[in-house]
């Protein structure tokens, strides 16, 4: 919990966004930064109103795997019961 509050602590005071500033002023500085393998993460980018909605993706496997979280037999139940 100590661990917890201190991040959530340093969360609420910066930081984080201090230090991210820093090492980007640091390699800027060196010029040591590759955008070429930038990535954007769509948590911190607004995403477009009434956009075009994109196809469920197909699976690729040709049959469903089994579960494994679930079995129906009794040899692979947890329950006290059966």
């Amino acid at each position: 919990m100590t661990c917890r509050r201190r991040l959530a602590a340093w969360n609420e005071a910066g930081v984080w966004d201090q230090l991210h500033q820093l090492l980007l002023n640091k390699l800027r500085s060196k010029n040591q930064l590759d955008w070429s393998r930038a990535v954007i993460d769509s948590s911190h980018v607004r995403a477009a109103r009434k956009g075009p909605k994109a196809d469920p993706a197909r699976s690729t496997a040709l049959a469903r795997a089994a579960s494994t979280t679930s079995s129906a037999t009794a040899k692979g139940s947890r329950s006290r019961c059966l």
